[in-house]
């Protein structure tokens, strides 16, 4: 599959892999709702225009696969490996491998071939390297290890197995519920200071339909939780999660202060639908084939990424936002936004290129300066809460 292959070779099995959507003549006639299925399985509900914007898509995507083709012929199959700057790399200053590295983080950008992704995502993000320092057994030993042990957090991915992604025609079987309790309740045992936490269904759901093996799909949820997001996003109280919260706010007031502004004056808390996009990593909220090219760059750049496309969401609809008169007009805008972002580019753009990051080295620094600012008071709210409830239960118990 990855080997170098003709452009005719190379156009028939792109071709294959990415079928044209076609309505009914009916459909193209009256501006009606059709529904079809996207690339991995997901029903689809849109309009004739939503799915002439998917054709688009698809043939961006051809046309991308030529790319990163060509680049395998003439570089090799995994040139993208030498992209990273090593301190001796630095005193040399090799001029290809910084010129690699331009050029990879473009192209991911615009995103990575669905035939490529899962080889590029096991190495680019570091799940091959932590794999590899472990035995080969690790993953099978670990489920015979665990079968048949009952736990809060077993049974908690029991609950919420027939409600992740609902419909599907793999995830929703016998078989795709079997592999994907076998992958969430694998790493709860694992890591046991995160166990299991909802959402996290949602995001090995996905990765089970990308990666296709569930070996493959458990490091990535492994190097996903311990390298590329933040310490304690999934832990019991949301430790993580919480700081992100209040970090997008700060961002948000920063880079977006009229939206926010009138968002605060409606009383509008940004968690309301943010928390779920920053748990979810946007599973949820995006059009599968858009969620997967955030997650293209998420998986090379970090985290940062998530508070880039979660800016670009509110920027795009600016005017809509500042429209609205109550807090129900606000979700549905968001809403409708994120359920139609059917191309990517659209969101991604606004994400990389409008809103000034980039150019200053803006988000790493500043999101990092920004997690220890908010720390102090994210713990301290959660011990307030804490002594509230235990106070609570001393009186009941009188």
């Amino acid at each position: 599959m990855y080997g170098t292959q003709s452009k005719r070779d190379l156009s028939m099995e792109l071709q294959s892999q990415i079928p044209i959507l076609r309505p009914s003549i009916h459909a193209r006639r009256a501006n009606i709702t059709v529904k079809f299925q996207d690339l991995y399985g997901f029903t689809v509900e849109g309009n004739v225009d939503d799915a002439n914007i998917l054709n688009e898509v698809r043939e961006k995507v051809r046309e991308q696969g030529k790319v990163w083709w060509g680049l395998e012929a003439s570089k090799g199959a995994n040139w993208y490996l030498q992209t990273h700057v090593t301190s001796d790399l630095k005193s040399s200053l090799k001029f290809s491998v910084l010129v690699n590295g331009i050029t990879l983080k473009k192209l991911i950008r615009k995103g990575i071939p669905p035939v490529l992704r899962p080889k590029v995502w096991f190495t680019l993000s570091g799940a091959a390297k932590k794999k590899s320092t472990v035995p080969d057994s690790y993953y099978n030993d670990l489920i015979i290890a665990v079968e048949g042990k009952v736990t809060p957090a077993t049974k908690q991915i029991d609950h919420d197995l027939p409600r992740t992604f609902p419909g599907h025609p793999w995830l929703d079987t016998p078989e795709g519920h079997a592999s994907l309790r076998r992958v969430l309740v694998g790493y709860s045992f694992r890591d046991s200071d995160v166990g299991y936490c909802q959402g996290l269904n949602y995001v090995a759901a996905l990765l089970l339909l990308v990666m296709k093996t569930e070996e493959d799909a458990f490091w990535m949820l492994a190097v996903l939780l311990e390298n590329v997001l933040v310490n304690d996003c999934y832990s019991s109280n949301l430790t993580g999660c919480h700081v992100e919260q209040r970090v997008f706010k700060d961002l948000l007031k920063k880079k977006c202060p009229s939206i926010n502004a009138h968002l605060e004056a409606l009383e509008f808390d940004v968690s309301l639908v943010a928390t779920e996009w920053f748990l979810c990593l946007f599973s949820k909220s995006l059009p599968s084939e858009t969620t997967l090219r955030v997650w293209d760059v998420l998986f090379y750049e970090g985290a940062k990424v998530l508070f880039n496309v979660a800016l670009a969401i509110f920027k795009m609809k600016e005017e809509e936002l500042l429209a609205a008169h109550h807090v129900g007009d606000v979700i549905n805008v968001i809403q409708n936004t994120t359920h139609h972002l059917f191309d990517p580019d659209d969101l991604l753009i606004v994400a990389f290129d409008k809103l000034g990051f980039d150019k200053l080295g803006f988000m790493s620094t500043n999101i990092l300066k920004e997690r220890k600012k908010q720390e102090p008071a994210v713990m301290a709210e959660l011990d307030q809460r804490l002594r509230r409830l235990n106070s609570g239960n001393s009186e009941d118990s009188r």
